[in-house]
């Protein structure tokens, strides 16, 4: 009997929560897992690395999906994974979200007679519950009666939440009403054996364009979240202790050009850089090489974070790392040794942090090392993997 993951975001789709399913399900026994994974180009090459059993699903869909054009590839979807439950003999189905994942599995679960458990991220659910989303878009997509009611049919049909997170369990219990005992806690971990620490290496600080000036990195997708902006805005305080501060950008995304601009408004251009999307090599380099890993994360009209993989990835690289004090990010962190925890709402306490911690070198050696520790101590696949298999088998 098997158990099938349902997943649009996964290798080599680049996104925390598909790194987290790649590492997971890798791990768990192939012959009682197999995963049904979102179709990409680049597909066979990632599938041959590994000897789990990996379908490949067209699982990208028109956001709004209470309409006959969105329904169309919805049905289309969930006959072929009815199909691999029925040819596998599938007992349980996992949802990697609440959406689309979560809808295909109620409707084979109903079709099939199976029953599905859904992974919850934290901003999701707090996003399809929120009324106060800022702006006419996001209140349209995140916050409509329309999302919140698909979302609130999977997580009451389901025969399990998996929470990432200890924030994201409160939320589901809290929020939506489940009960305790329905909502099972598996955070992400971090490849220890990949991401390691390394000392600074001149040569490759250059290729990075970097040079020898103090980096603060964010990796992550560019969205109103994260806060790539407040730090943008607390640059030009930092730059009165640090005037030669560079803020390296890793990632992509809708906010882009917005914090282009912001930049050259603040007159800090020369102070940003963009480096758009790493593999996986240049990204555990950059990690390595920056003096101090920033993810000012905030909640914006519900978004959260959920739990902050990235500032894992930066421990066990052995730097020092600075969270938003919001959603999950608390967990990922020892605060006051490993890092810190700052609220984001605005640039004034982030930059006085920021230009604290940059200029004093003995106490980010510190807590870079102890963030690695910390790390190997709570965060290894291997031991992540372990509380997954342990949660699973209680199952009935």
């Amino acid at each position: 009997m098997t158990t099938l993951l349902v997943s649009e975001i996964f290798p080599p789709k680049i996104g925390g929560s598909g790194r987290w399913f790649w590492e997971l399900y890798t791990r768990l026994p192939h012959d009682a897992y197999a995963v049904a994974a979102g179709s990409d180009p680049d597909a066979p090459r990632i599938d041959a690395a590994t000897d789990l059993s990996i379908d490949r699903v067209p699982l990208s869909f028109p956001t709004r999906f209470l309409r006959p054009e969105s329904l169309v590839p919805y049905l289309r979807a969930a006959r072929q994974l009815a199909r691999s439950v029925q040819e596998r003999r599938v007992r349980w189905l996992h949802a990697a979200r609440c959406l689309p994942e979560g809808l295909l599995a109620a409707a084979v679960s109903e079709w099939c007679g199976v029953r599905y458990a859904c992974f919850a991220h934290g901003e999701e659910v707090n996003l399809s519950n929120s009324e106060l989303a800022p702006s006419w878009h996001e209140r349209r997509v995140y916050g409509s009666r329309e999302l919140g009611w698909i979302v609130g049919t999977v997580l009451a049909n389901a025969s399990y939440v998996i929470a990432n997170s200890d924030n994201t369990a409160l939320i589901l219990t809290e929020r939506w009403g489940l009960p305790a005992e329905r909502v099972q806690r598996v955070h992400p971990g971090v490849d220890t054996d990949r991401f390691t620490p390394a000392p600074r290496d001149p040569e490759l600080r250059a290729r990075l364009g970097w040079g020898d000036r103090p980096v603060l990195l964010t990796v992550g997708r560019l969205q109103r979240r994260k806060g790539h902006d407040t730090l943008i805005a607390a640059l030009p305080e930092i730059q009165q202790r640090v005037p030669d501060v560079l803020y390296a950008i890793v990632g992509d995304g809708e906010e882009r050009n917005a914090l282009e601009r912001l930049a050259r408004q603040l007159g800090v251009e020369d102070a940003v850089i963009f480096m758009g999307e790493l593999g996986d090599d240049e990204l555990a380099d950059g990690y390595r090489q920056c003096d101090l890993f920033v993810l000012p994360n905030r909640e914006i009209g519900g978004d959260i974070e959920g739990f902050g993989l990235v500032l894992l990835e930066a421990q066990a690289c052995g730097r020092p790392v600075v969270a938003g004090d919001s959603g999950g990010t608390r967990e990922t962190l020892d605060p006051g040794r490993t890092g810190l925890l700052v609220a984001c709402d605005g640039p004034q306490e982030l930059a006085q942090r920021l230009g604290e911690l940059l200029t004093d070198r003995d106490r980010l050696e510190a807590m870079g090392a102890a963030g690695r520790t910390w790390v190997e101590t709570h965060f290894g696949w291997d031991a992540c993997a372990r509380r997954a298999t342990e949660v699973f088998a209680r199952w009935p």
